[in-house]
């Protein structure tokens, strides 16, 4: 994400739940369903510069969004909600739909709505994706009919879309694409859900494919020193086909090239860092799978343009000369100069 933004909004008790009353009373009534005393909500809050995601854990209460709340324009936004733990119930007009876990449902802020959540003796947790009105109405076929669509827990694309709602929360991995582009595609993928638009339905099996990639190379960016990164491995957990996998790194030259060129990028982290300057080449080899330290060093050789005990040599010079622990974007910075020299 490109900013995070931590908040206990806005804790326990009847002074929490006057302050949530404060801050949301252009949006919604607040109701709770326990005893003041026992009333909490927590929320997490992260921006991207295309949507909010929102990580709420609540005891059981109500929301009412009413008309004249709607009338003040405080809110005119589609979210598209997962229920991560507990019961969620919302209705809006005639439409009402119940979600329980792993349950995703899209949400027009624009129109009267009531929540209810219910956390069967603990509290509900709910992750939500709120994107402005100028961004996801445009997918849609029929915007104002699109609110309260729910999509199961067993629908064939709600547990796609469940792992990267607790993925957006993580660093980004630079080789998993942008958190941007992952919203997009969850934003198409709902949309079709909800009755897109033609060319939205034509670009789901698209948007899919980013969504798995990018699932896929997270996975492989926390395996690398592993044995799980092997074709059957990565098929029996992601529940896809060999021939799918494949097709999914064909732009990269290859599942086993994209794995190769990840652990030599990894290999070039370690080799800059004074924590591995005492790892044997050897060693470091054998960690990143390669059959060889000899097969290590060649393959490095052609990727980088220099051989491990060069990169480190270069490393520990900068060190010395700066007192800093140069950025891999310093050395390959000076490489290209050498390059060029």
């Amino acid at each position: 994400m490109n900013e995070t933004m931590l908040a206990d909004i806005p804790g326990r008790g009847v002074d929490a739940l006057k302050q949530l009353r404060a801050m949301t009373a252009d949006i919604c009534d607040v109701v709770p369903l326990t005893a003041e005393d026992d009333f909490h909500v927590t929320t997490v809050t992260m921006m991207t510069r295309n949507a909010l995601l929102v990580d709420t854990r609540a005891t059981d209460q109500e929301y009412d969004r009413t008309p004249a709340h709607v009338a003040r324009g405080a809110m005119d936004h589609f979210q598209i909600t997962l229920c991560v733990e507990g019961e969620m119930r919302f209705s809006s007009g005639r439409r009402e739909v119940t979600m329980g876990p792993g349950a995703i449902c899209l949400i027009d802020m624009a129109q009267p709505n009531r929540t209810v959540l219910r956390g069967g003796g603990s509290r509900t947790r709910l992750m939500a994706i709120i994107l402005q009105r100028n961004m996801l109405a445009p997918r849609l076929a029929h915007p104002d009919a699109a609110t309260a669509t729910l999509l199961p827990s067993n629908h064939p694309h709600t547990r796609l879309l469940a792992s990267h709602y607790a993925a957006l929360t993580l660093p980004p991995e630079p080789e998993a694409g942008s958190a941007e582009a992952t919203i997009e595609a969850i934003a198409d993928i709902v949309a079709a859900a909800a009755g897109g638009t033609a060319d939205i339905a034509a670009g789901v099996e698209r948007a899919e494919r980013h969504l798995y990639l990018a699932m896929i190379k997270r996975r492989i960016a926390d395996n690398l020193e592993t044995d799980a990164l092997t074709a059957d491995e990565l098929c029996r957990h992601f529940q896809i086909s060999r021939a799918t996998l494949y097709r999914l790194f064909e732009a990269d030259g290859g599942l086993s090239h994209y794995v190769r060129e990840q652990r030599l990028n990894l290999a070039f982290r370690q080799l800059i860092s004074p924590s591995a300057e005492d790892t044997r080449l050897i060693d470091l080899a054998v960690g990143m799978h390669f059959s060889s330290d000899s097969t290590f060093i060649r393959a490095f050789r052609r990727k980088f343009g220099l051989t491990p005990g060069e990169l480190r040599e270069l490393a520990d010079n900068w060190l010395r000369e700066t007192g800093a622990v140069p950025t891999i974007d310093t050395v390959l910075h000076q490489l290209a100069r050498r390059r060029t020299s």
